[in-house]
């Protein structure tokens, strides 16, 4: 009898400046068949704690550029994000794509305000967070059926949550992060 390999379908894009309980967080997706999606430093730690994860520039055959200023700033990954799992147009646009179906953004910000107070002009600018802010945005906006999660303080409700609905998240869930996610943003921009 030959026995095929489960295939893994959910996604996490982590792009974490703040690495804190970043272990508890793979160790427990793990536990609910999610892979890892990243870049840069927190691809190169999650794979140090012994996590397979795949680049962002392996996925997109785009390499970052610009020391890192673009690396998660792409079409594919935003139509991963933002295309409505139940639109039949959507589904079959997305498939052609041929790229993994992002379920879950996690993304903590440059901390700019904290920054900008210590560091000379130059250093002050390149912690300006663009990425960041557009992928919490794009899942925030897809909240129906996409999870975005910004705060470390979140990863344990997250966590719970899966627990509770057998490795997903429910819509009130889900809607209360992206409103979170909004209002940080918002005063993201106002620093």
């Amino acid at each position: 009898m030959v026995t095929r390999k489960k295939i893994n379908r959910k996604f996490a894009l982590i792009s974490v400046y703040e690495k804190k309980n970043l272990k508890y967080l793979c160790t427990n997706l793990k536990k609910f068949d999610y892979s890892f999606i990243s870049s840069g430093s927190t691809g190169k730690k999650i794979r140090s704690m012994g996590f397979k994860c795949i680049d962002v520039s392996k996925l997109t055959k785009f390499k970052e550029m610009f020391s890192g200023r673009v690396k998660t700033l792409n079409h594919l990954i935003y139509s991963s994000i933002l295309y409505e799992r139940e639109n039949p147009l959507h589904s079959k646009q997305f498939q052609l794509l041929k790229f993994p179906k992002i379920d879950l953004v996690v993304v903590n910000l440059y901390p700019f305000k904290k920054i900008s107070k210590m560091k000379k002009e130059q250093e002050i600018i390149e912690m300006i967070d663009i990425g960041g802010p557009s992928l919490l945005r794009a899942a925030s906006k897809n909240y129906k059926y996409v999870t975005a999660i910004l705060n470390i303080k979140d990863y344990f409700g997250l966590i719970k949550n899966l627990k509770q609905n057998n490795g997903e998240t429910d819509i009130n869930f889900r809607k209360n992060m992206a409103s979170k996610i909004f209002k940080e943003t918002s005063k993201y921009d106002e620093i």
